[in-house]
């Protein structure tokens, strides 16, 4: 870099600047918002303040180019073999890329080489594989929001998903918020409306990676008729909501919020790329309660897809249970994670799936095995399309389609259910698959502009032109030999320059042996060169051969593409059964291997579950020493859990195993338990474990406050409720008091009567029991043995009253004095305790040995008296009575440490 002043956007004088800088400027303008690499020979080029930016992210040496002007334009580029790289990063820290190609062969253009923007790539966009994790989708969203109601769209353009659907009822920020937590989108765009919404700013930094405000004229393009289902795909119930199967949605007047959503999004997919999106066929409209709704605090809190604390696959819920083959099946069975259903029909069809896997070992392990391998047929299927493949994709491709009659041939032995119907329509694809073989060679270059992407074979003037290539120096010493024979002229040979090209050259003395077809071309000191019209033929096929057949096998590539590009839709259809067989196999696979059970899954209201195992922490446990524990839940007596116990002895691991084992029933799926019976839940809530959240401003106690409100105003009957130590995060009695309240409001059957499991170490409330029908006390077992307490993680009806605390506390390591100072502070509390607080309000007989409060009046052994006074004559000191007087709850931090400098100067006084 030199010290000369760099050009800046804002400071480009158009007319000063060269026609190559002023091309760049025009693309530039069209897509202001993006990092613009621009393609300059063997180079992707980026300028000005793009170049800026891109070198400090991408670590790039910065330097300069004369753009026409006094001054230079700052500049960066990196090869175009490694470009697809440095997109991929730019995209994956948020930025957009768009990427301007030369359209045209520069050795064959006039003046400057036409270029133009081929597409754009953002976060949600993504269709390059290799910035994609495999068993994950990539969504896209879209909200429009009107008034208090929104429309949603969601599109994963690598793989041709696209569904929608609208919120007009209810709670529909809430709804939003659960919606796009199960997305977990890379992007979202949306109007104007929502970004004024109150929930924007938790939504567009939570749950989301990057977003984009759109222009209200993509909300009401029309674009949401090529996706919207017509009335034939209405009435065969495809891909929309059962409840509304009968309306026909494209004249529907209902849907405006989610058409508008399903307009806008395909209006920026278009855009993005450059041309119109035609494979995702027809949307899914769904209702948002057409599934299991899980809200975000569920999600986390039972590690659906990643552990709490690492935010990684490995540990969570879908690492345990994912013994898919392929990416389809890995993707679909996330699917049925975050959807978990609701009918026990549908559910069932899917268990009679696994049941068929389970119980086929042989036919099971041989489609298992004929899966393994299978290409990503949804992405690649996507990428023809968007016209963005090389021939190593078509060759992959061509690899999958040689399997598709042997797992064709696997499957028939399931042919029952669902996986008969996907059976009975399994298309092996077989004009492809021919195409495929007669076209692309089993090594193909990775560029489509650098040759050897179509097999020999194929296309007779590709062939000529490939063996004029390959085989010039053959040709032209056979013509040599030949020339020579014919004319009888021993030293004839042939040579070339760049001026004649070939040319035949004879000495002086055999110049009368030339024969009358050779034309003289150049006379020497030596001899004379001459050319023949067969020469200049095979000198046409020889010279450019190369470049020619390069240009001709692009173009019989993209014809193949565009070929195959007209039946992506049939190669969706084989995806989607490949993926269905996938995770069913895998399910049944996992039952078998890990002594699964079918449930029982009805509209009943039963949750019993015998002998239940977590089926995380059992993967973890190899040594198969996890200790299973089962629950009886019923309409009766056994409905709401009061579940006491100490620390680390297994609470929350009980809770969530069977929160795990009800969403693994209604996916469908084998439980880990000798049995179960589940009566359908229609919502999971959970309140396990809290944290400040400093964005938000938020304590721990208003964390789980608002948790707990979402939970009891969200909640039904038929809802599972997980809640874990609510009130900890404040004082004592009130803890309780909220606890205790709570419990009531559960247990009312006019209210809520939802099954519960009330983990709490407030042991006053295992006297509801008797109090609340349908609550009933459960704990987990504790061995005590010479003053050491092990836990045995066993769940046993009745309650406990002791925390075990402080044993917990020497476990986790504790110092010694400190734990043997703890008991003595814990016995002297049990000795003068004294609670005021009773079901029905009812005190207990007066504490001599305390004060109004509760408070002891003597120290305990070793303690300092805060005040030596008795509680008798509390009111003889003044620093007693103001403190009695004060509100704490009505005080500032700062008005509090006011006051307590002016106590502690009033207390020095005395």
């Amino acid at each position: 870099m030199t010290d000369e002043p760099y050009l800046t956007y804002a400071s480009i004088v158009e007319e000063s600047i060269s026609p190559m800088m002023r091309q760049y400027l025009e693309q530039k303008k069209s897509v202001s918002d993006a990092i613009l690499m621009f393609r300059l020979g063997d180079f992707y080029e980026m300028f000005f303040d793009d170049a800026i930016l891109a070198s400090r992210v991408l670590e790039l040496a910065l330097t300069a180019r004369d753009c026409g002007s006094n001054q230079r334009a700052p500049m960066c580029g990196v090869p175009h073999h490694a470009a697809a790289n440095y997109m991929q990063k730019l995209v994956t820290l948020g930025y957009k890329v768009a990427i301007s190609d030369q359209m045209e062969d520069p050795s064959l253009a006039k003046g400057l080489v036409k270029r133009s923007v081929t597409r754009v790539l953002t976060p949600g966009t993504l269709t390059d594989t290799t910035g994609l994790d495999e068993k994950k989708n990539n969504f896209l969203v879209c909200v429009y929001k009107l008034g208090m109601q929104y429309g949603v769209a969601a599109a994963d353009i690598s793989t041709g998903n696209l569904e929608a659907t609208q919120l007009i009822t209810g709670n529909t920020a809430q709804h939003l918020i659960n919606l796009l937590s199960k997305y977990r989108a890379s992007e979202m765009i949306f109007n104007e409306a929502f970004q004024k919404d109150e929930i924007f700013s938790y939504v567009s930094t939570q749950l989301v990676t990057a977003i984009t405000l759109r222009p209200i004229a993509d909300f009401s393009c029309g674009r949401a008729l090529r996706v919207l289902p017509s009335s034939k795909e209405v009435s065969k119930g495809k891909t929309v909501s059962k409840k509304r199967r009968e309306n026909d949605y494209q004249n529907d007047a209902k849907n405006v919020l989610l058409e508008a959503a399903l307009d806008a999004i395909l209006a920026y997919l278009d855009e993005t790329q450059k041309a119109e999106v035609s494979h995702f066929g027809t949307a899914r409209i769904f209702e948002i309660n057409d599934t299991m709704e899980l809200d975000n605090s569920t999600r986390t809190n039972l590690e659906l897809t990643s552990t709490i604390r690492s935010k990684s696959k490995k540990g969570s819920f879908l690492w345990a249970i994912d013994l898919t083959e392929t990416a389809m099946g890995g993707r679909l069975l996330a699917g049925y994670v975050a959807e978990p259903l609701i009918d026990p029909q549908s559910i069932n069809e899917r268990l009679d799936s696994v049941e068929q896997a389970a119980n086929s070992f042989i036919h099971r392990s041989e489609l298992r095995e004929a899966l393994s391998g299978v290409y990503d047929l949804e992405r690649l299927a996507s990428r023809i399309s968007l016209l963005n493949v090389n021939a190593r994709d078509l060759l992959a491709l061509r690899n999958t389609l040689r399997k598709l009659p042997f797992i064709a041939e696997c499957a028939k032995h399931f042919d029952q259910g669902l996986l008969g119907k996907a059976n009975a329509s399994f298309d092996t694809l077989d004009d492809i698959l021919c195409l495929l073989e007669a076209s692309i060679p089993e090594e193909p270059s990775i560029g489509l502009h650098d040759g050897g992407i179509i097999k020999a074979g194929f296309n007779q003037e590709a062939d000529d032109l490939r063996d004029a290539s390959t085989n010039a120096k053959a040709i032209i010493l056979n013509l040599e030999t030949q020339e020579r024979e014919k004319t009888g002229i021993k030293n004839l040979k042939i040579g070339y320059n760049r001026v004649f090209g070939y040319y035949i050259e004879v000495s002086k003395g055999n110049v009368d042996l030339v024969p009358d077809y050779y034309i003289r071309k150049q006379t020497l000191t030596n001899g004379e060169r001459y050319i023949t019209e067969e020469m200049k033929s095979i000198e046409d096929r020889i010279i450019g051969a190369q470049s020619k057949l390069v240009a001709l096998e692009f173009e019989l590539f993209t014809q193949i593409r565009d070929k195959i590009a007209e039946h992506v839709h049939r190669i969706f259809k084989v995806s989607e059964a490949i993926a269905l067989f996938d995770v069913m196999m895998s399910l049944g696979e996992l039952a078998e291997r890990n002594h699964y059970c079918r449930p029982c899954v009805d509209h009943s209201n039963e949750l019993t579950i015998v002998e239940g195992r977590h089926p995380v922490v059992e993967k973890m446990l190899s040594d198969g020493s996890f200790v299973p524990n089962g629950i009886t839940m019923n309409d009766d007596n056994h409905r709401i859990m009061v579940l006491t116990g100490p620390n680390m002895a297994g609470k929350s691991t009980y809770m969530r195993q069977v929160a795990l084992i009800v969403l693994l029933a209604q996916i469908g799926s084998f439980v880990p338990a000798t049995s179960a019976h589940i009566g359908v839940v229609d919502r999971i809530f959970t309140r396990i474990g809290a944290s400040d959240d400093i964005s938000l401003g938020q304590s721990t106690f208003m964390v789980e406050m608002n948790e707990v409100s979402t939970i009891l105003r969200n909640a039904t009957y038929r809802s599972l409720l997980l809640l874990d130590e609510v009130g900890r995060g404040t004082s004592t009695y009130d803890g309780l008091s909220i606890a205790w309240a709570i419990l009531e409001f559960i247990a009312n059957r006019s209210v809520l009567f939802a099954r519960t499991i009330f983990a709490t170490h407030y042991h006053e409330l295992n006297q509801l029991e008797r109090d609340l029908p349908g609550v009933y006390n459960a704990h987990v077992e504790v061995k005590e043995e010479n003053e050491e307490v092990s836990f045995l993680h066993k769940i046993s009806l009745g309650g406990t009253s002791d925390s075990y605390g402080i044993e917990v506390a020497r476990l986790a390591g504790v110092p010694q004095d400190v734990v043997s100072r703890a008991k003595l502070i814990l016995n002297e509390l049990e000795r003068t305790k004294r609670m005021s607080i009773t079901y029905q309000g009812q005190n207990d007989a007066d504490n001599e040995q305390a004060d109004d409060y509760g408070r002891p009046t003597k120290p305990m052994e070793g303690q300092i008296p805060l005040f030596q006074i008795n509680a008798s004559s509390a009111s003889a000191s003044p620093i007693i009575t103001e403190l009695r007087e004060m509100d704490i709850s009505k005080m500032t931090p700062l008005e509090a440490m006011n006051i307590l400098y002016v106590l502690i100067e009033k207390a020095k006084g005395e």
